[in-house]
């Protein structure tokens, strides 16, 4: 076992997986309760059997089906769809509907009836009586209505076109008379409706054919009038000479624009070309003048090699030479400037004639809207005309086959198919029903209290569970030895209960009834269970570490959880084992160790711990071979001042050197911090946890209490553990299969 543990749960500890096995434990724990439960609820259900009227049922069967008679297709409103899944949905609510049950009272005329006469309010009453009003009238079908409602029952026979009308009432003869009227009342109801909805489509075709009548006439006095406005002979594209002339102008426009547009193409060209090139490119011809030029450049360069630049004739030379470029230069501008102008008077004329080829264009093509316009109105007219005549036909047609459908309608799609017969018995109440059903709710009820009590019930019930939630190992599980049972009788236990003197521990047989202790169950009854669960807490121990156990101390979150018990067996079994063991009574403040051995209280620990007695006096012999015990002494008014004191680390040192193994009991750990102090100074803590009784909250906060104070914990001793009915021992310790007489036990004694 290790030396530590963590302060946190583990996941595992939180979260856990679904044990199915504790919801069963949960059951088993309180199975009494759930089988009262049952039979209380069976005992209700006979109740309620025994209370209820005879209720009869009678039972007809229709088929509705889905077939159209419709002659005229899926168009009108009031015949089914054969796709449509509302269908037989929509037709159970009719079934079921306030308006269905007026009809049936209608149909049946059961304001006649006086076994109704309860819900008329009166002894006679006919619809239409002089000086009832309409709302009376209403009023009183409705609570007829409304009172034969309640017995109704429809079921849909799934995938089929059947339905089941099944109608209860005390009287067996008005279930039957119910049962076949809603069947009748039913149909003749969807018969009607079909005849005033065809009717009322026959009606509504008939409108139509009279409003598309007058239409038609003033349609075609609209056109007349129309055309004879508009002089409109030929709206045809092809032979329109409007169009014909919107063609010819957009032509002459496309031919104008391209001559613009080639026109300022060359004007563009040109005008950005220098003066040379344009004059070239117009063909005029500079050769005289550019000769002379050339000839007097020569003569000039051939004299600069004899002249000087400033010569006279040099310079005369010269100066006819720019004279003669001056010249040409001008000749080539004037004829570039011609051939630029040129070009441009042709652009401007294209330009203009495209622009007077634009308005003719547009001009025809503004006539050829108003023609496209107003042939556009006219042959819209006329399709409108043609539209309503050939509706009208149409019509015309539809009526003539309505009249057909209406005068066809008859038969109906809706048969009644087994009618209703006199019920032979009653159909409620059910005995096995009302049984099954009370015994059901019985034990569901109590299930859910017993979960709901264990959702809020905090406390620790089973080892598994401290294992789960507080990552601590059970070193044993002490059983509960306070139920009765058929050989031992009723046992004390707890913190101060059911302890014995010293002067009564004489051995003798136990007789059957008597109360036996806690304490030193070891000794007193070695065979017993509980005397097995404390050597398995002896072994345990021993093997819990490697380093070997000298001094344990022995604690629990609160009062009454068996630590002391705990202490003193763990002693005794340790001393029935040969080895030297001492006991020491830490508590203070609730001294019990003196009571469980018969030894005076006089001085004892606090004795020794304020220097009242040494050592010597301090350890005391106890009836059992091996075990000394050092009862607490007087109350002082400091008990954790003298327990955190060095004669308290001498006290405990002392021991160890004395004795093979120390065990201290100790308070509480929750109530003082005494537990903390002697758990830190011993060798390990064991926690004592009381099954049914100590809360998780406490556990928790003890352990961590500990954690913080160094303590070392070995491990929880399960205290009080009550086992299911059915579930075996073994599972936490071997007992012997008999018991004889305790003296003998006491020789016989395991070690």
């Amino acid at each position: 076992m290790s030396d530590t543990y963590e302060l946190e749960t583990s996941p595992r500890a939180e979260g856990g997986d679904l044990n199915v096995r504790e919801y069963l434990d949960i059951l088993r724990r309180h199975w009494r309760a759930i089988i009262a439960a049952g039979l209380l609820g069976v005992g209700g259900g006979l109740v309620h059997y025994f209370n209820t009227p005879d209720t009869f049922q009678a039972t007809t069967r229709i088929q509705i089906e889905r077939r159209s008679t419709n002659p005229l297709g899926n168009e009108v409103s009031f015949f089914e769809s054969w796709w449509n899944p509302e269908f037989y949905p929509t037709q159970r609510e009719i079934l079921k509907s306030r308006g269905l049950a007026l009809e049936v009272v209608r149909y049946l005329r059961l304001w006649e009836d006086p076994r109704f006469s309860g819900a008329l309010g009166r002894a006679t009453y006919a619809p239409g009586d002089g000086g009832v009003t309409a709302a009376e009238d209403m009023a009183v079908l409705g609570r007829l209505a409304l009172q034969i409602r309640s017995g109704l029952d429809v079921r849909e026979v799934r995938g089929t076109q059947l339905f089941d009308i099944a109608y209860r009432s005390s009287d067996r003869e008005m279930a039957m008379i119910l049962a076949n009227g809603y069947a009748e009342a039913f149909i003749a109801y969807s018969q009607e409706t079909r005849r005033t909805e065809a009717s009322t489509f026959q009606g509504s075709i008939e409108q139509e054919i009279k409003r598309l009548e007058a239409q038609l006439a003033t349609n075609d006095s609209r056109l007349l009038e129309y055309g004879r406005k508009a002089d409109l002979l030929e709206t045809d594209s092809d032979s329109n000479i409007t169009m014909q002339r919107v063609q010819a102008a957009n032509e002459a426009y496309l031919r104008a624009q391209n001559a613009r547009i080639l026109a300022q193409a060359a004007y563009n060209e040109i005008a950005n070309r220098p003066p040379e090139s344009v004059a070239e490119r117009a063909g005029v011809q500079f050769s005289t003048q550019r000769a002379g030029l050339s000839s007097k450049q020569r003569e000039y360069q051939t004299k600069l090699e004899t002249y000087r630049e400033d010569f006279p004739a040099m310079r005369e030379l010269k100066e006819e030479i720019g004279q003669l470029e001056t010249e040409l230069d001008k000749l080539v501008r004037a004829a570039a400037e011609s051939e630029i102008a040129d070009k441009r008077s042709v652009y401007e004329a294209a330009r203009q004639t495209e622009q007077q080829s634009l308005q003719v264009y547009q001009q025809m093509e503004a006539e050829a809207r108003r023609l496209q316009a107003t042939s556009n109105s006219h042959r819209g007219l006329m399709s409108e005309i043609s539209t309503d005549r050939e509706l009208l036909e149409d019509l015309r047609r539809r009526q003539g086959q309505t009249s057909v459908v209406v005068n066809s309608l008859d038969g109906s799609t809706i048969r009644q198919i087994d009618p209703a017969l006199l019920p032979g018995g009653p159909t409620s109440p059910n005995l096995r029903n009302d049984a099954l059903r009370g015994l059901l709710i019985g034990m569901v009820l109590a299930a859910g209290i017993v979960f709901l009590l264990e959702l809020m019930d905090r406390t620790i019930k089973t080892p598994e569970e401290v294992e789960r939630r507080f990552g601590l190992p059970t070193l044993a599980v002490i059983p509960d030895i306070s139920a009765r049972t058929s050989r031992y009788g009723n046992y004390g236990y707890g913190y101060g209960y059911g302890y014995r003197s010293k002067r009564s521990t004489t051995k003798k047989p136990r007789q059957r009834g008597e109360e036996i202790a806690i304490d030193r169950v070891p000794f007193t009854l070695p065979r017993l269970a509980v005397s097995e669960a404390y050597r398995s807490l002896r072994t345990s121990l021993l093997l819990s570490t490697a380093d070997g156990l000298r001094v344990v101390a022995v604690s629990s979150a609160t009062a009454g959880e068996g630590k002391t018990a705990t202490s003193v067996n763990l002693a005794v079994v340790m001393a029935q084992l040969g080895r030297r063991t001492l006991l020491i009574d830490g508590d203070l403040r609730k001294a019990r160790v003196h009571h469980v051995f018969g030894l005076s209280n006089r001085s004892g620990v606090v004795g020794y711990l304020v220097g009242l007695n040494d050592l010597e006096s301090t350890f005391v012999p106890t009836s059992i071979d091996n075990l000394s015990a050092a009862v607490a002494g007087p109350i002082p008014p400091n008990p954790s001042e003298l327990l955190s004191s060095q004669r308290m680390a001498y006290l405990l040192q002392e021991a160890r050197g004395r004795f093979d193994f120390v065990v201290i009991d100790t308070p509480p750990a929750l109530a003082v911090t005494d537990a903390t102090m002697l758990g830190d100074m011993a060798d390990g803590l064991v926690l004592c946890v009381r099954a049914g009784w100590v809360s998780r909250d406490d556990v928790k906060t003890c352990r961590d209490r500990f954690a913080l104070g160094g303590v070392r914990l070995l491990g929880t001793v399960l205290n009080c553990h009550r086992q299911l009915p059915g579930r075996s021992q073994r599972n936490y310790s071997y007992h012997y299969e008999s018991y004889g007489d305790p003296a003998e036990s006491q020789a016989n004694d395991a070690a």
